[in-house]
């Protein structure tokens, strides 16, 4: 009954927010004739990086990257209400030695081409979104070669894990907030600001995506087993 419940809130905030944005986008004014490129470029020093799309996400218009990642810690809390509250167990044995060579030695080399994204993405394309989907595709690999498993409800620290991008943004934000500016950083530590931010994304969007496989993976238990049907003795 409680899942009902649940399930049943989950819906109507969805429905509202829905709404609101639907509203939203009805309000908004007449696209004007601004060179939106022209003047990215003209402010890109300001930003603290050298990319316009970062300076773009995580300066000009962070607000919007702040709302994608509550969107996506909204959808993990939909995963938590339809997904079976179990886990814990270790991991069933491993059959697949190929399969179990190969998710051992790419997911070290997957982490350092995350690390790689992340920090490339001041200067070129890349950044903590391309970079936590590298890490989440190594924890499904690590998952489906049974190495690493299923999540069950997230305790305390994974809970820190998956809202901690979204609160070190809002927390980094706050101190800067002026009317007109939000998650503007001033020029002179911006580049900093970026950075971390970007790190706590890395790690909170790494677990988000990861355990919108994993926690669904929960769902998928062995079925039972018919008895053998008896013989005969000739």
């Amino acid at each position: 009954m409680m899942r009902q419940i649940l399930a049943g809130l989950v819906v109507l905030a969805v429905g509202a927010f829905t709404l609101l944005l639907l509203a939203a986008m009805q309000s908004l004014p007449p696209s004007s004739s601004v060179d939106l490129a022209a003047e990215v470029s003209r402010h890109l020093a300001e930003s603290g990086v050298r990319h316009p799309v970062t300076a773009v996400l995580l300066n000009f218009r962070a607000y919007d990257t702040l709302l994608e990642v509550a969107v996506l810690l909204v959808a993990l809390f939909g995963v938590f209400v339809v997904a079976q509250p179990a886990g814990g167990e270790p991991p069933p044995a491993f059959t697949d030695d190929v399969l179990g060579a190969l998710a051992r030695g790419l997911a070290p080399v997957m982490l350092v081409v995350a690390g790689y994204l992340l920090w490339a993405g001041a200067h070129r394309p890349g950044g903590a979104f391309q970079a936590a989907a590298i890490v989440a595709a190594a924890a499904v690999l690590l998952n489906l070669a049974q190495i690493l498993p299923a999540w069950g409800l997230p305790r305390a620290w994974l809970r820190v894990g998956l809202a901690g991008g979204l609160v070190c943004f809002v927390v980094a934000a706050a101190p800067v907030y002026v009317p007109g500016t939000l998650l503007g950083f001033p020029p002179e530590w911006a580049g900093s600001m970026i950075l971390a931010i970007e790190t706590s994304l890395l790690i909170s969007l790494g677990l988000l995506l990861a355990a919108l496989f994993l926690c669904l993976a929960l769902d998928r238990e062995p079925q039972p087993q018919s008895p053998p049907l008896a013989t005969e003795d000739r």
